[in-house]
């Protein structure tokens, strides 16, 4: 242990530095503090996320950094920057300066599980959101959303517009992480219905735009019938959409992602992606600083909180728009 948090300290002197700018009232200070209107203790809560360059993420630290403001909770904050390792430093730093709850978004289901264990050791109640950790029955709730179902929406918007046959590509998010494998599931499963829908090639992209439009690139040159394209997020939907155009197929080729980001209302609304399916950042970001505080003040909470999905099609646009 002493020559793991030796390898960890630059990640754990990191979270100390991003915790200055967190939302409620958050400094680097570190540990409870009192409230100085009523004299009562104020809750402080460790947030570590995934990787703050997916604007996703970058959609669950603005919901919980707005809920914490409304609660008057402190935050200290924190960048996994798409490693375990680093989220794993990151909750022994919270540990150390005695957080009164942890809210941990996970980049790898199971590179991230050690982190929960080293919450429940320490007593502290620990929150998982968005993705989930492979000993998430250790964890005091979850707070997201049911990917198969993401994974499921997709596949068959596309099963239906393509009546059932045609050939798909589909670009998965970071191996190992639980949104990825849940999606896949649930894009499989609709493709058990449909035998006469081939998948030609899939491939990861680390949920990055850049790099699922080097990828279609690719497939673009080594499979010339492409039908459609199973993004599992935006971010590489929006990505693939600009190769396809770029090759001029944008008219034979359908892109579907997963999150509903502006840009991608932006790209439904404009008739270049097909679909994508709608994810309540929001809703988990608030639901997940909700429990924090029930749990960091002895309430019991439910374990599983799903924040459903929901397909978005031009015809239903105006309904996600703000």
């Amino acid at each position: 242990m002493n020559k793991m948090k030796a390898l960890f300290l630059p990640m754990v002197l990191l979270a100390g530095v991003l915790s200055a700018c967190g939302g409620g009232g958050g400094s680097a200070s570190g540990g409870a503090g009192s409230d100085g209107n009523s004299g009562e203790k104020k809750l402080t809560i460790g947030v570590s996320y995934q990787n703050l360059q997916n604007e996703f993420a970058i959609n669950i630290q603005n919901a919980v950094r707005d809920k914490a403001n409304e609660k008057g909770v402190e935050l200290l904050e924190a960048d996994g920057q798409g490693k375990s390792e680093n989220q794993i430093a990151q909750i022994e730093n919270f540990i150390n300066r005695q957080v009164d709850a942890i809210i941990l978004n996970p980049y790898d289901k199971n590179g991230a599980a050690p982190a929960v264990d080293l919450a429940v050791a320490a007593k502290i109640p620990v929150i998982v959101v968005n993705s989930q950790v492979s000993n998430l029955d250790k964890a005091t709730a979850f707070s997201g959303s049911d990917d198969v179902v993401a994974g499921k929406l997709q596949m068959q918007f596309i099963a239906d517009q393509l009546g059932g046959k045609g050939n798909v590509v589909i670009i998965h998010g970071p191996n190992g992480n639980s949104a990825e494998i849940s999606r896949t599931e649930g894009n499989k499963e609709v493709l058990t219905q449909y035998p006469d829908i081939k998948v030609l090639a899939e491939q990861t992209a680390n949920w990055d735009r850049a790099q699922a439009l080097n990828l279609m690139e690719n497939w673009l040159q080594t499979h010339k019938d492409i039908d459609a394209v199973v993004a599992q997020n935006d971010e590489m939907a929006l990505g693939a959409y600009k190769a396809i155009e770029a090759a001029k197929k944008a008219d034979d080729i359908l892109v579907v992602g997963v999150d509903a980001i502006p840009d991608a209302l932006k790209s439904v609304e404009a008739g270049q992606l097909a679909a994508t399916v709608f994810q309540d950042s929001h809703g988990q970001g608030s639901k997940a600083v909700e429990l924090a505080i029930q749990a960091a003040k002895g309430e019991s909470v439910e374990h599983m909180n799903y924040i459903p999905f929901q397909l978005v099609t031009k015809e239903n646009l105006s309904e996600f728009k703000k």
